[in-house]
């Protein structure tokens, strides 16, 4: 067994140990069944019903089932115009349109920490932009903790006809079982860290890491050239010392990351060699995030860090759950 599918026993099992002792109140909350059924009551007023999803690989395999789907990246503009453009498209085909009055709405929904209100708020602003609407722009609440979207919102998107976007809270189902789905929607903080240990998930996300091809694009990361940045750069390398979210902070977790990667040689998917690449990687990561080594809970700060990194797509992209290959048209 390798130490990815460890981890995801583990985390998977405290998952459940908490349904277990709590019941579904943990995870399908009375605010998440509000929600839910929020949603169910106005689905028959909306025109036309989003589910976001973080699917990167599975394009091809909604195409090949005939569902309608289109890839974007929410902090792209021109691909936000693109799928403006689809959904105007999309709306020109319903039934009844083209009076200039008419208000057609969109719904969102899916899972919490999914994406839903950074791209309502992307397509709010780039819909009034292309329409030449005047007047202050609205935001959908956009964190990176789970539950913060409390009700359904709406955003101006398109004119004539007038386009509605609704951002809706995240969703569960009330009950899930599976462990590895467990362990990633977890990890992926759809669900708060208390109920698993940032430390463990970090270790978790480490583990899929190690075993991708991510951290082989940082290869040309170097600090040549570092001693030659101007005094401008250099204080406010000073200011910024312990903010793990500046640039230079980032590319030197990344070429450490690299390095502690490229340097181990031996196999692994066995346990024990990976377990001792993630330790070196918690430590080297100390000393890039600048933190005291006599810090008591340094590694639990090494782990909130990571996993802010990851989440929020600074140490590249990862699909947790692959596309069934033997159903795919190649």
């Amino acid at each position: 067994m390798t130490l990815k599918h460890s981890l995801v026993r583990k985390i998977g099992n405290a998952i459940k140990e908490v349904a277990r002792n709590k019941g579904s109140m943990w995870w399908y909350t009375p605010h998440m069944a509000a929600a839910s059924h929020a949603i169910t009551e106005r689905i028959p007023l909306v025109h036309i019903l989003l589910e976001v999803r973080d699917a990167r690989e599975w394009l091809k395999y909604f195409e090949q089932k005939k569902c309608l789907v289109f890839g974007v990246n929410s902090h792209k503009k021109d691909n936000i115009k693109e799928l403006l453009n689809f959904l105007q498209a999309r709306v020109r085909e319903l039934p009844k349109i083209g009076h200039g009055d008419q208000t057609i709405t969109l719904m969102l929904f899916g899972i919490p920490n999914v994406g839903k209100s950074a791209l309502a708020n992307s397509l709010h602003q780039i819909g009034r932009i292309s329409a030449a609407e005047k007047g202050r722009l609205k935001h959908a609440i956009v964190s990176p903790h789970p539950g913060e979207t409390k009700n359904i919102s709406g955003l101006k998107i398109a004119s004539h006809p007038s386009i509605y976007v609704l951002d809706t809270p995240g969703v569960f189902p009330s009950e899930i079982l599976d462990a590895e789905v467990c362990s990633n929607l977890a990890l992926t903080g759809a669900i708060k860290d208390c109920l698993v240990g940032e430390v463990e998930l970090a270790e978790y996300f480490l583990s899929i890491f190690n075993l991708s091809n991510e951290y082989k694009k940082w290869a040309k990361l170097s600090l040549a050239g570092a001693d030659d940045c101007s005094e401008l750069e250099r204080r406010q390398k000073r200011q910024y010392l312990t903010d793990h979210t500046q640039d230079f902070i980032v590319n030197k977790a990344r070429r450490m990351l690299y390095e502690a990667v490229t340097s181990f040689n031996s196999d692994l998917e066995d346990e024990e060699v990976m377990s001792r690449l993630i330790k070196a990687e918690f430590a080297v990561l100390r000393d890039a995030f600048n933190l005291p080594p006599d810090s008591d809970d340094h590694v639990r700060k090494v782990a909130a860090k990571l996993l802010n990194l990851y989440r929020t797509g600074r140490l590249g992209h990862y699909t947790l759950d692959l596309a069934p290959s033997n159903n795919l048209v190649l």
